[in-house]
């Protein structure tokens, strides 16, 4: 009798399927089989690419002569430790009875890769097709409809290509240069650092990071204060007064003057003190009045940039351990497919996002979350019409959708850590936020005019929190730093509100006092684990504002699923250090040394710009815009002209 074979990621996922297709067979060696199905699964990576010293021995040894290394056809083999699940899994391919192959692997590029290998060793029984299920949870129904609706896998030759290519520059880059660069510069790093032989590990977007690392740490390094001198007046009459920031304009007296240190101070307080008394007694009027509502919607979901930098903040722990948090509740169907890119929802998921919502209520037995969800029907938030909204956008999603609770799984709930817990939490509240109305704010904004020099002052009071009435909330005790949403609340205890609301457009007021206010200039913060992320989904820039981060996100630096990694390599191999309870990074002496070496050597290494273009190459061509072979032509080329500069410097 024909049979279907299923080969998932791994044994508990392979049992995740099991049971949404009533598979009730005991578990034989490395696969279930039925009448109908044979689930068997890979345990990571079961095929690796070969070293140098496989294509030729002499190739062990670390020579100039011998490089660059670009082979002409690629070699790969069986991971020693793992070699017996691939025999299972390569002879269960060869089955003349299997009809249908089905590479239900980790839906994105890293999963697509495994597998592909794996069918490049094995060669599946030519007779059987062969399919791909790309599913967002692992939900029965999401599982069931992956497997319903899998594609000819050949619709995903693109993907592998790209995966292929990632894989083959990654290797092609890291051995030529940490070769030739260890050749050359390894004597002088072990002398530096007292060792007694030291080699140079180089990689596409290790290399990268370091450089954004030692970069920022020398800014802040060489960094001197400076201080300069504001100037505040306090305005009013004999009812109240209100205080003012003066800020130089064209018809100012001081205006393009040596004095300034900036618009808005003075570089010496004596020069600061003698600006004021030109002030003293002069009339003072109000010139513009400002008064608006503003209204602010509830940030955009979580990808896993954002929801690493946000477990960063608030439970101080790295990226990698986040992504190991988030995988296992998706994994135990609490949430959507982790390694994503994208922060809003596809129009589809959006008109079933109901069946979410309404599994939150019913199944997490949360009292603060249920409170929320009761305010949304006392309420009667709109839930229907969130397709017409930010959060979503099918432009801006490539394989996943955001990270959203599923609304089932529940039945684990209880078995998981506190932390695992809390994490769940904040995913969940930020997926209600959004059904949220907007907070709204009720700003004035003053300009007063004291003989052509103009001071400023504003108000703002939250008049209705909205959406802040979760975000405040998330989670307080977690972590001693106040969140961005907090401080937002905080300003609603803005007092001098009500007396700017009071004043109006011209009216005369008294200049009771003037005095300076001493400021200074202060260094760049250094990365954490968390803001590093967020850095390189944005191609070397920390953007604090979150929205501006949305709006020019393009091709990043390494992608959601090898981000953490890289940060846990850097520290592996030393070239920095994370301080564990603020997860604050620096880079290590051996750090700097090898950032120095690739900045004389190869400073375009270094550049975010090239690494983010590599990358924008990599998702060029599984979407099919540019061929397989240009990219690896002008790989090529890169490292052969490369060398062909390096070599002739020695």
């Amino acid at each position: 009798m024909p049979k279907k074979l299923l080969i998932t990621e791994k044994p508990s996922v392979a049992m995740e399927f099991a049971k949404a297709l009533k598979i009730n067979s005991t578990r034989k060696n490395g696969y279930l089989e039925s009448d109908n199905w044979i689930i068997t699964w890979c345990v990571g990576h079961l095929v690796t690419m070969s070293y140098p010293d496989k294509y030729d021995e002499k190739l062990k040894f670390w020579r100039l002569d011998t490089l660059p290394f670009i082979p002409e056809e690629w070699k790969y083999e069986i991971i020693p430790a793992v070699e017996n699940q691939f025999n299972i899994v390569k002879e269960l391919l060869n089955r003349e009875d299997i009809e249908e192959i089905y590479n239900a692997g980790d839906s994105g590029r890293e999963g697509e890769y495994i597998q592909r290998l794996v069918f490049m060793m094995a060669k599946p029984n030519p007779n059987a097709k062969l399919k791909r299920v790309w599913i967002d949870s692992q939900t029965e129904e999401e599982i069931l409809r992956g497997i319903r609706e899998a594609k000819p896998l050949a619709e995903y030759d693109s993907l592998s290509d790209s995966a292929y290519l990632r894989a083959k520059e990654d290797y092609l880059i890291g051995i030529n240069f940490s070769r030739l660069l260890s050749i050359i510069h390894g004597r002088n790093l072990a002398s530096k650092i007292n060792e007694e032989k030291a080699s140079i590990s180089v990689g596409r977007v290790m290399t990268c990071v370091l450089g954004m690392i030692v970069s920022r740490e020398r800014e802040i390094r060489n960094f001197v204060k400076t201080k300069y001198y504001k100037i505040v007046g306090e305005f009013g009459d004999e009812n109240s007064s209100f205080k003012a920031e003066w800020k130089v304009n064209e018809k100012s007296k001081v205006f393009e003057s040596p004095l300034l240190y900036n618009e808005t101070g003075f570089k010496d307080e004596k020069k600061a003190r003698d600006f004021i008394v030109s002030l003293q007694g002069k009339e003072a009027i109000v010139t513009e009045l400002k008064k608006s509502k503003q209204k602010e919607n509830a940030p955009l979901l979580f990808n896993m940039a954002e929801i690493q930098n946000e477990c960063t903040k608030r439970f101080k722990i790295k990226p990698d351990e986040t992504l190991e948090v988030i995988q296992n509740l998706y994994e135990k169907k609490l949430v959507t497919y982790p390694r994503t890119d994208a922060r809003v929802l596809s129009t589809a998921v959006a008109k079933e996002i109901s069946k979410n919502l309404n599994g939150i209520a019913k199944g997490f037995k949360d009292e603060e979350v249920q409170g929320y969800i009761k305010k949304m029907v006392d309420e009667k938030y709109p839930t229907n019409n969130l397709a017409k909204t930010k959060y979503v956008n099918d432009s801006k999603i490539t394989d996943h959708y955001a990270i959203i609770p599923t609304g089932q799984g529940y039945e684990n709930y209880e078995k998981l850590s506190e932390l695992h817990k809390q994490v769940y939490k904040i995913i969940v509240k930020r997926f209600l936020a959004i059904f949220y109305p907007p907070a709204e704010y009720s700003k004035v904004q003053v300009t007063v005019n004291v003989e052509d020099e103009t001071f400023y002052a504003s108000g703002r009071v939250c008049v209705n929190q909205g959406y802040l009435e979760i975000a405040k909330s998330i989670d307080k005790n977690s972590s001693k730093d106040s969140t961005e949403d907090e401080k937002k609340v905080d300003k609603s205890s803005d007092a001098s509100l009500e007396i700017l609301k009071k004043l109006k457009k011209g009216q005369k007021l008294i200049g009771i006092n003037y005095e300076t206010k001493e400021a200074e200039t202060s260094p760049p913060s250094r990365y954490n684990s968390g803001s590093i992320i967020l850095a390189m989904e944005n191609a070397g820039k920390l953007i604090e504002d979150e929205e501006l981060r949305e709006q020019i996100k393009g091709a990043g630096i390494g992608t959601s699923a090898t981000r953490g990694g890289i940060i846990e390599k850097l520290e592996k191999i030393k070239y920095m250090d994370i301080n564990r309870k603020t997860q604050v990074i620096t880079p290590t002496n051996k750090g700097e040394i090898i950032y120095d070496i690739v900045n004389r050597t190869m400073p375009d290494m270094l550049n975010p710009k090239l690494t983010a273009s590599w990358e924008k190459g990599l998702d060029m061509v599984a979407k099919k815009e540019i061929e397989p072979e240009i990219f690896m032509a002008k790989l090529e080329n890169y490292i052969n002209s490369k060398f062909n500069k390096l070599v002739v410097k020695m």
